[in-house]
């Protein structure tokens, strides 16, 4: 299997950190806000999925993932995984047991439900056609919670509706399919270091429920709650923050 290439930058020193963003998303959009905090005291390795038409895999991910902690002088760390992200973590637990010491799985599945494929399909089918402002306006209804949404100036949803189309990574194609076949649920049984579920409990995107099965079926996975929409580290920046905080301090990781 071909290895999968990641842009890959390091910040900070400490125990380590290996962060795995969503799907049409980035380093950038889905950590950025927190990685300073967590550098203070922790070695952050950050990769952005290829921005081609790399063909991903769930296993290729989670190899490529610790091979760059690796590669970075980080042999054990903590896996913060948002959606894609958390199933990509989980996958990267049961494959690399002696690598990964905890996860936090944010907004994740086990399997895409019907509602998060069909949404994965109008955005591969929206980017098939170069629309992408059909491919922001299903990202703003689906990635931000109801209330969040409508509270939003008119000026504010077209300024960020153009935004997001003006700043869709060039693997969101790949990324996008990889939601709508990924399936971790075997997996979820042998994940044997401390987990975080923290379920966003007005995510549109993927549904509640899903974080209520990752912590079901992960043996004694810890649970947590942010009222906010998917892309929750945008709605409840400092909750999610907290919440992180908290779990490394209680593990001492």
């Amino acid at each position: 299997m071909t290895a999968i290439p990641l842009q890959t930058s390091v910040t900070g020193s400490g125990p380590g950190i290996v962060l795995a963003h969503g799907a049409t998303g980035s380093i950038e959009h889905n950590f950025g806000a927190i990685i300073p905090a967590l550098a203070l005291a922790h070695t952050v390795v950050a990769s952005d999925y290829p921005d081609d038409d790399t063909q991903l895999t769930l296993d290729g991910l989670a190899d490529a993932l610790v091979a760059a902690a690796v590669a970075a002088d980080v042999p054990t760390f903590t896996i913060l995984g948002f959606s894609l992200g958390a199933a990509v973590a989980v996958r990267a637990a049961v494959r690399h047991p002696d690598r990964v010491r905890a996860l936090v799985l944010a907004a994740g599945f086990a399997e895409a439900d019907n509602r998060a494929r069909l949404i994965a399909q109008i955005w591969q089918d929206s980017l098939d056609r170069h629309d992408y402002d059909t491919f922001a306006r299903i990202s703003l209804l689906a990635g931000f919670g109801a209330e969040f949404v409508n509270n939003l100036p008119a000026g504010t949803i077209d300024e960020s509706r153009g935004q997001i189309a003006a700043n869709i990574p060039g693997g969101a194609l790949q990324q996008a399919s990889l939601v709508e076949n990924a399936d971790i649920t075997a997996d979820l049984v042998h994940v044997e270091v401390p987990t975080l579920i923290v379920n966003a409990t007005r995510d549109l995107l993927i549904d509640p429920a899903n974080s209520r099965e990752l912590a079901a079926g992960i043996r004694g996975a810890e649970y947590a709650e942010i009222e906010a929409g998917h892309v929750l580290m945008l709605e409840q920046p400092e909750q999610w923050w907290a919440t992180v905080d908290d779990f490394l301090i209680r593990h001492r990781l």
